[in-house]
């Protein structure tokens, strides 16, 4: 692996993930998403993609726009809201669906990217997370062609009483895709406020991480205690610059007195 991790364009970083392969991504609604490799993702005509990420972006924006293209076969994600196009892939039996706890899934991400092969949470005991039959996959006439499996649960002593808990896989991927606001050549990052959100996690589930960088700083320019991602976990960076678009999903103003 070398030190510097720049390359030269989006499409040369992402040139090497194929159709079917798993991905990482991160972002939080349209705060923090990679869109420029998701673009480049989108140019080089991958698809049967498995993507984790929070959610599916809108129809027109992040991942939407590989969703809209009918690139991506399955989704692992916490909340699918904003999007028709994924409401009607879903529901028509195009697109499958892992739906997680938020809470879960991150740890799940962080597990994998830490070498923890599964771990036990509470959330989700007593519901169809822990004892199964969510619907991951519909056929066309609306009937389930694949639900989900159950998990095991375990008793434990916890707080001073016995509780269930459910045992959760972790989760890694063949490549992460992730933004951020700085970094420097060795691939140490720091994200910008909310837009940190699922990035770190992301990023150290996928064997190979791509990160997309506002502005560029040579080693030694970042405080340490300010890095979020140690550049151990990023193997290619691009730099896209201050002035790229970033949408708001919801744009809410207060009146001023």
């Amino acid at each position: 692996m070398t030190l510097d991790k720049v390359v030269g364009s989006a499409q040369e970083a992402v040139a090497d993930i194929p159709s079917g392969a798993t991905l990482a991504v991160g972002g939080f609604g349209l705060c923090g998403i990679p869109m420029v490799l998701i673009q480049a993702l989108l140019d080089a005509g991958v698809d049967r993609l498995s993507v984790v990420s929070n959610n599916c972006g809108v129809d027109d924006w992040g991942l939407g726009v590989l969703l809209a293209k009918q690139r991506i076969a399955k989704m692992t994600s916490s909340y699918v809201g904003e999007n028709k196009e994924f409401e009607r892939q879903y529901l028509s039996g195009e697109l499958e669906l892992e739906l997680t706890p938020q809470g879960t899934l991150a740890e799940k991400l962080r597990a994998g990217g830490s070498g923890i092969a599964a771990f036990f949470t509470q959330t989700g005991v007593g519901t169809q997370v822990a004892e199964g039959g969510l619907p991951r996959r519909y056929h066309g006439d609306g009937s389930i062609a694949i639900a989900s499996p159950p998990k095991p649960v375990q008793t434990f002593e916890f707080q001073g009483e016995p509780r269930e808990f459910v045992l959760e896989e972790a989760i890694t991927t063949d490549f992460a895709l992730v933004h951020a606001l700085k970094g420097d050549r060795f691939g140490n990052l720091v994200f910008d406020k909310s837009a940190r959100n699922f990035s770190p996690l992301a990023a150290m589930a996928g064997r190979v991480c791509i990160a997309q960088v506002e502005e560029l700083v040579e080693p030694g320019d970042l405080d340490p205690d300010a890095v979020h991602l140690p550049g151990i976990y990023v193997d290619r960076m691009i730099v896209v610059g201050t002035d790229i678009e970033k949408r708001i999903e919801r744009r809410t103003v207060r009146e001023v007195n």
